[in-house]
């Protein structure tokens, strides 16, 4: 989504959006606090229009939770208390996780003690509202699901492949201007320390390595580590957490799947 990160977040090319459009890639300026409920809205209404258009929207992408709040909906969470949030940022992961584990234990035996993130927001919901994050998970709206008629195909490349091409993608990124846009987002005084885009996947590692602190090879080397742990994590997602009826194919199934789709 972000504008700021084209080749770091390995987005379309401008030869690739030539072939056909593309929308909602590059939208957000790195300011923005984006969320998987705001881009959802967005989704919608982009997909609507390619309907009207007369056209198929096909939806990419490797994020499940911005896909299951499309098609799902979103989770009614009330406000969460800002000084509730700031000490729950603030705690170490491990720390949180140790919270999270006496005061929404079905949450912690959910998630990875390791994910900052999703860890974070379970412990600041419950200590905010009072209630369970399952709880309100359980009252989504607003999804598309049961209004569209959805063909979903799952690729599941060899893990072996498909790491090394993550390892390979990011050396290429370094040499084709993922060091210069980061650079010039660190030289933005209006985004926020704290803002999402600092902790995309590359964009810490390279801060170190133009901060002095580690060098080009040990940056690359961190960035294909934390590459192949979200592909991990994403593999794992789309392999047991999608319906059973969403195809799980291999890169040879899935240029059939497509080819013979219509």
């Amino acid at each position: 989504m972000y504008c700021d990160l084209c080749v770091l977040s390995a987005r379309p090319t401008a030869a690739d959006e030539a072939r056909v459009p593309h929308r909602l890639f590059g939208y957000v300026d790195a300011r923005e606090p984006w969320s998987a409920a705001r881009w959802a809205d967005d989704a919608r209404a982009a997909i609507a229009a390619v309907h009207v258009a007369g056209g198929v929207p096909v939806l990419v992408g490797g994020t499940g939770l911005y896909l299951r709040t499309l098609l799902d909906g979103i989770a009614p969470v009330p406000d969460i208390d800002p000084d509730v949030r700031a000490a729950v940022r603030a705690l170490p992961v491990e720390a949180a996780y140790a919270a999270l584990t006496r005061e929404d234990a079905a949450a912690a035996a959910r998630l990875a003690p390791a994910d900052t993130t999703r860890v974070a927001r379970a412990l600041e919901v419950v200590r905010s509202t009072g209630t369970p994050l399952a709880h309100w998970q359980q009252r989504r709206g607003g999804g598309i699901g049961a209004q569209v008629d959805l063909s979903a195909a799952i690729l599941l490349p060899d893990r072996d492949v498909l790491f090394a091409r993550c390892d390979r993608r990011l050396e290429a990124m370094f040499d084709d201007g993922a060091v210069e846009e980061v650079a010039a987002l660190l030289a933005r005084t209006d985004v926020p320390a704290d803002a999402p885009i600092r902790r995309a996947i590359g964009v810490p590692e390279v801060a170190a390595m133009l901060g002095g602190t580690i060098d080009r090879a040990t940056a690359i080397a961190r960035a294909q580590l934390a590459t192949r742990q979200y592909a991990k994590r994403q593999y794992t997602w789309f392999r047991n957490q999608p319906p059973a009826n969403w195809k799980r194919l291999s890169e040879s199934g899935l240029q059939f799947y497509f080819e013979n789709l219509g």
